[in-house]
Parts: structure tokens; sequence; C-alpha cells
């Protein structure tokens, strides 16, 4: 499968912003969904992860309560609504696919090739 991400950009300190991520193929509704992100001189780190169905999601906690995993399976696309964000969201954020929901790179086969997200402070 091959992912897409797309609509990061550039936010001040408190707003909002979603990320979508397409995938082509027609097994996508069959793959577990995560978000991770890779801010400068960091490693990369789980975000969010969704089951097949939409039924079981997964945060880290920093951003619990703040960012909102969702997908839409007949579209082929997850989504990352992220709000209240702070500058210390500021990274590139991929998306990826795997068969289980976790929260660590190993888990995911199939990786995107990131949108940058900047938050202004």
């Amino acid at each position: 499968v091959q992912l897409q991400a797309y609509g990061g950009g550039l936010v001040q300190t408190g707003g909002s912003l979603r990320l979508s991520c397409t995938a082509s193929g027609r097994t996508f509704s069959s793959y577990v969904m995560g978000w991770f992100r890779q801010a400068p001189g960091k490693e990369r780190e789980f975000v969010a992860a969704i089951s097949w169905s939409g039924g079981s999601t997964r945060y880290a906690d920093s951003v619990k309560g703040r960012f909102t995993i969702s997908r839409d399976n007949a579209k082929n696309t997850v989504y990352l609504q992220m709000n209240s964000l702070k500058p210390e969201d500021t990274a590139v954020y991929y998306c990826a696919a795997g068969p289980n929901v976790a929260g660590v790179r190993q888990a995911y086969d199939y990786w995107g090739q990131g949108t940058l997200v900047t938050i202004s402070s």
C-alpha cells in the first residue's frame, strides 16, 4: 500500500490543523493506521493509531485530549485532527499502516512521505 500525507502548514499556538493520509490499493480497510512525528534532532515518535474498523484508538500521552484520529474506509483516508496546538507539536508528521494498533515504529510496514507542521509561539 502507498500512503500520501498532506495538510501540514504553519499555525499559531492554540490553533488547529487537520492532517489527511490517503492510501492506494483496495486493502486499506484491513490495516491499522497510525500517525508518527519527528521533530528536528529527535527520534520519530508515536502520536496516534486507529484500528481497521475505527472502533479502537490509541494516543500518546502528549496529545491525549487535543488530537483525534479517525478514518473513512470508503475514501481510503485517515485523518488527524489537531487542536490546541503547541510549539512542541512542531514536527514532520508521518502516516503509517500495519497489522496491529501499536505505539512503536516497528509495528508498521508502510510509511508515507511526511508533512511538515510548524507551530509558531
